[in-house]
């Protein structure tokens, strides 16, 4: 699995791509959803940066799980915790968390898969429901 610097817009957008990919499919409207809150802008993405970061997501999760399965199957609790460690500034996890529950909810149904996502960074960055709202 790609690192990425601390912080980075590129270490917010892998969050946001894990929530993206863990129904097993991408849909247009969680894209929507994040476009109509100008995500990339949010993360310091350029317009194409998104998609692009979806795509090497799926690229390293491939590489390591290259048995078959699901994308997120050799993704442990480890693995999570260790790309939820690259995003530590408090602003930016509220920011990166409203925007990943944006687009868990834009195709109007939240997986099982994107729970699990969501769920990580709640637990890890200790944040409250509420904090999907106010940042």
């Amino acid at each position: 699995m790609r690192t990425y610097p601390r912080n980075s817009p590129e270490a917010a957008a892998r969050i946001l791509a894990l929530v993206l990919i863990a129904d097993g499919h991408v849909c247009r409207s969680e894209f929507d959803a994040l476009e109509q809150l100008d995500a990339p802008q949010e993360l310091g993405l350029p317009p194409d940066g998104l998609p692009r970061i979806v795509q090497t997501l799926c690229e390293d999760l491939l590489m390591g799980n290259a048995a078959g399965g699901s994308m997120l199957g050799g993704l442990d609790e480890q693995a999570l915790r260790s790309l939820m460690d690259e995003v530590d500034e408090p602003d930016l996890q509220r920011r990166v968390f409203r925007l990943a529950v944006a687009a868990a909810y834009g195709d109007r149904h939240v997986a099982d898969g994107e729970t699990l996502v969501l769920d990580a960074a709640r637990r890890h960055w200790g944040l409250a429901a509420a904090d999907a709202i106010a940042a």
